[in-house]
C-alpha cells in the first residue's frame, strides 16, 4: 500500500500551500542524489517526495488525493505520461533553484503543443580585483540538466514516440463556451504539452532530460564591476522533450581587497607616512594592481590630501584602453612609543616652532582666544 504523501512530506493535511513547499525543498536538498552518491536508501525517498510534492502542489490533484486517496489519483491520470515524471516531481527548477540562487526563465519558452524551452540558470561567481584588471578565464563545475541520450529527448522507449493528444488535438488547449466567452485553458489530459508518452524513456521517466554536470569556461572580461552579468546562450538546463536549452547567466560581485577601495574605474589607496616625511615632502613608494609606483609629496603635505596616478586604475568594462587613476589618500602617522632622545628632540622642535611653521595651529589658538576674551567681556 502507497504511503500517505502528507506522511512523507512531514506535514498535517490541512497544511498551507507554502508549508508543503517549505517541506518539500528541505527534504528534496538533504535527499539529492548528488548530495548522496550511489545511496540508494536517499534515492528512493528522494523520488518519494516528489512523487508527492507533485500531488499536494496542484490543488485540483490535491482535492482529488484528499478526497479519494491514491485510488482517485489513478483513475484520473487519462490513461498516458506528460509532464513531469514522478522522479523529478517538482520539477528541476524547484531543486535547482537551491544550487544556483534563482532561476530567471521558469518553464517559459516554447509554444504550446511543442517542446519547451530549458530553464535560465544563475551562477554566482566572485572575482577578486587583480581579475577586474587583468581579466580571466574561469573554469566552473556546475549541475545542469542534459538532454537523455538513451531516447535523444524524446521521452520515449526507443521504437515509440509520443501520441498527438486526441483531447485538445496537440494544441495544448481546450476552448470552452460561456455565454458570449470563450474561454481557453490547457489541456487537462496532457497538460498543456499537446502530446501523450504512453511508453515513456526508462532512464528518464518520460522526461527527455536527466541531471548532470558539467564543466565551463567563463570568460572575465576586464573592467567588471558587482552586478556584472554575462550570458552563455544555451548553456542552461535542457528544455523537456527535446526543447531548446535556456541560458547560463554569470552574476559576477568583486571581492574586497585589502589594500585598495574600488570607486568604479578609479581606485583608492590609503598611504601611511611619517611626521618627517610630511614635513619635508619627498617621494613615495605606493603599490599598484599592475606593479609600483611613484607618487611625490609637497613639503608640509597634511593628513586627507589626495595626490592622483593617472591611468593606474582599472579599465573601463565598456571602453578598451582607457584606464581610471590610481589615488593615493595621505595619512600622516602620529609617532608612538618614543624614545629618551627621540622626545627630547621632539620637545626641542616644538619649541623651535612658531607660526611659520605651524600656521593652523597658531590660528587655531588665536581664534580661541578672541572667543573667549568676548565671553569674559559679557
Amino acid at each position: 500500500m502507497s504511503r500517505d504523501y502528507y506522511e512523507i512530506l512531514g506535514v498535517p493535511k490541512d497544511a498551507p500551500d507554502a508549508v508543503i513547499k517549505k517541506a518539500y525543498r528541505t527534504l528534496a536538498m538533504e535527499l539529492h542524489p548528488d548530495r548522496n552518491p550511489g545511496d540508494k536508501t536517499a534515492e528512493s525517498k528522494f523520488k518519494e517526495i516528489n512523487a508527492a510534492y507533485e500531488v499536494l502542489k496542484d490543488p485540483k490533484k490535491r482535492s482529488i488525493y484528499d478526497q479519494f486517496g491514491h485510488a482517485g489519483l489513478n483513475q484520473s491520470g487519462g490513461g498516458g505520461f506528460s509532464g513531469d515524471p514522478s522522479g523529478f516531481g517538482g520539477g528541476f527548477g524547484d531543486i535547482f533553484e537551491e544550487f544556483f540562487g534563482d532561476i530567471f526563465g521558469g518553464r517559459a519558452g516554447g509554444g504550446r503543443g511543442g517542446p519547451q524551452k530549458g530553464e535560465d540558470f544563475r551562477y554566482d561567481m566572485t572575482v577578486s580585483l587583480e581579475t577586474v584588471m587583468h581579466g580571466a578565464s574561469e573554469r566552473i563545475r556546475i549541475p545542469s540538466i542534459v538532454r537523455c541520450e538513451t531516447c535523444r529527448g524524446s521521452g520515449s522507449k526507443a521504437g515509440s514516440g509520443p501520441e498527438t493528444c486526441s483531447v485538445c488535438a496537440g494544441a495544448g488547449q481546450v476552448r470552452t463556451q460561456q455565454g458570449f466567452f470563450s474561454i481557453s485553458r490547457p489541456c487537462p489530459s496532457c497538460r498543456g504539452q499537446g502530446r501523450i508518452i504512453r511508453n515513456p524513456c526508462g532512464d528518464c521517466q518520460g522526461q527527455g532530460r536527466q541531471r548532470s554536470e558539467k564543466t565551463l569556461t567563463v570568460k572575465i572580461p576586464p573592467g567588471v564591476e558587482t552586478g556584472t552579468r554575462i550570458r552563455l546562450s544555451g548553456e542552461g538546463g535542457v528544455g523537456p522533450q527535446g526543447g531548446p536549452a535556456g541560458d547560463l547567466y554569470i552574476i559576477i560581485e568583486v571581492a574586497s581587497h585589502p589594500i585598495f577601495e574600488r570607486f568604479g574605474p578609479d581606485i583608492l589607496c590609503h598611504a601611511p607616512i611619517t611626521f618627517p616625511q610630511a614635513a619635508l615632502g619627498g617621494k613615495l613608494e605606493v603599490p599598484t594592481l599592475i606593479g609600483r609606483a611613484i607618487v611625490t609629496l609637497p613639503p608640509g603635505v597634511q593628513t586627507g590630501k589626495r595626490l592622483a596616478l593617472r591611468g593606474k586604475g582599472l579599465p573601463h568594462l565598456n571602453r578598451p584602453g582607457i584606464f581610471g587613476d590610481l589615488v593615493v589618500e595621505v595619512r600622516v602617522e602620529t609617532p608612538v612609543t618614543l624614545t629618551k632622545r627621540q622626545k627630547e628632540l621632539l620637545q626641542e622642535f616644538e619649541e623651535l616652532s612658531n607660526q611659520e611653521s605651524q600656521p593652523e595651529s597658531h590660528s587655531f589658538l588665536g581664534k580661541v582666544k578672541d572667543f573667549l576674551d568676548k565671553m569674559s567681556s559679557k
